[in-house]
């Protein structure tokens, strides 16, 4: 059915007058009572309740269209879209991948023209409204294969965006490139010529390694995270970069920690050295263990390490500003009910494990505890054995 039949005053007003409602609620309220598709109106309702943290501007605009649920979860959030966009500028671009087209739209800012490409049929009609009516005329709009496209242009672009399909015909997840749609591996040859800079975005689970070995040419990888959470990998290359030295760059859109910038050489040739715990434990940022600075982490900021593997850091002295959470350590204490519970009366504490010898979960339930408070218990391994620390968090 074409959006136009649901671009009217009364299928906007009843979006506007119900979206703090429950959707499921509305169905049955009003079911029967309205001349509009009213199964639309409350799809677009809940669309935008689910999309209103990740999409604050977007689920607003009641001039805009969502469509199922599923391009909405593959879909960036306004705040990484913005992130991407930092310093890219130029005449003409394009996204082989338009989708939702948040990114597309960030990404538009810089450049006088854009090409939006999407094969889902359904998914480019509402793209192509949206980006339509938040910048007229600015945008072309391609329904179909976005390599197949690139083929056939003449067009030379200032900047190829992807943002390969991560998802198989059983729904499964995929983390290749080389498996991804489109395959921009083997669509990597045609893309370099045709660009003067490639973006591509990636799953956050895809290794490292993995990436420069299926694209030995890229000469950036930066690990984008929000709230400590790594959301995406993205995939640099420019043309007058060629023969560049290969950076890591580690950035954290929500934390005042600076930005972790290496080279991957630097880890190779940095060693740890070991320790006991010390007065403070430090936990470096899921962007800089997804970037497996694991040896540089502790030489760059004067720690030793726990353990091989538990990548947890020690030291008597405090620094602030390192890109991590940073513990003081209260004492080190036994993982037995009864002396856990002389401690922690109230039952809560923020429970967190490091290479222990059980998970957060199996210890919380094994010594009665809830998260909360401002007390944490730290279960690692140490050249020693286990240990249980009981901490505060000063960072």
């Amino acid at each position: 059915m074409p959006l136009s039949e649901f671009n009217t005053a009364e299928f906007h007003q009843f979006v506007q007058d119900h979206l703090e409602e429950d959707p499921a609620g509305l169905l049955f309220k009003h079911q029967g009572k309205v001349a509009f598709d009213l199964k639309m109106a409350v799809q677009q309702i809940a669309a935008r309740q689910k999309a209103a943290k990740k999409l604050p501007t977007w689920s607003k605009n009641l001039n805009l269209f969502f469509p199922a649920s599923i391009s909405i979860e593959q879909s960036s959030s306004e705040q990484t879209a913005s992130f991407k966009s930092k310093g890219l500028s130029g005449n003409f671009f394009i996204d082989l991948t338009g989708g939702f087209g948040v990114d597309f739209y960030q990404l538009s800012q810089g450049f006088e023209k854009g090409v939006y490409c999407e094969q889902q049929a359904e998914l480019f009609e509402i793209a192509k409204h949206n980006l339509a009516t938040l910048h007229p005329d600015k945008f072309e709009f391609i329904n179909g294969d976005g390599l197949d496209f690139l083929r056939k242009t003449e067009i030379q672009f200032d900047l190829i965006y992807a943002d390969p399909a991560r998802r198989g015909s059983g729904n499964q997840k995929l983390y290749k490139l080389q498996d991804c749609e489109p395959n921009v591996v083997d669509g990597w040859e045609l893309m370099q010529s045709k660009s003067e800079n490639i973006l591509v975005k990636v799953s956050p689970m895809l290794d490292l390694t993995q990436a420069w070995a299926e694209l030995p040419e890229i000469q950036k990888i930066t690990v984008v995270s929000v709230r400590n959470e790594v959301k995406e990998l993205l995939l640099h290359w420019e043309k007058a970069k060629k023969g560049a030295s290969r950076i890591i760059s580690v950035v954290d859109l929500e934390s005042e920690m600076p930005t972790f910038e290496f080279e991957p050489s630097a880890e190779e040739q940095a060693h740890s050295q070991f320790a006991e715990a010390g007065k403070y434990l430090v936990e470096p940022l899921a962007g800089i263990l997804k970037a497996g600075a694991f040896n540089l982490f502790g030489e760059r900021y004067g720690l030793e390490k726990l353990e091989r593997n538990s990548h947890l850091y020690t030291s008597e002295t405090f620094t602030s500003g390192i890109p991590g959470r940073v513990f003081e350590v209260k004492q080190e204490i036994s993982p037995k009910k009864q002396e856990i519970k002389t401690l922690f009366p109230s039952g809560k504490v923020n429970v967190i494990c490091r290479n222990y010898s059980t998970g957060a979960e199996e210890l919380k339930k094994k010594l009665g505890l809830k998260d909360g408070g401002e007390n944490f218990l730290i279960g690692t391994k140490t050249a020693t054995g286990y240990k249980l620390y009981w901490c505060t968090r000063i960072q």
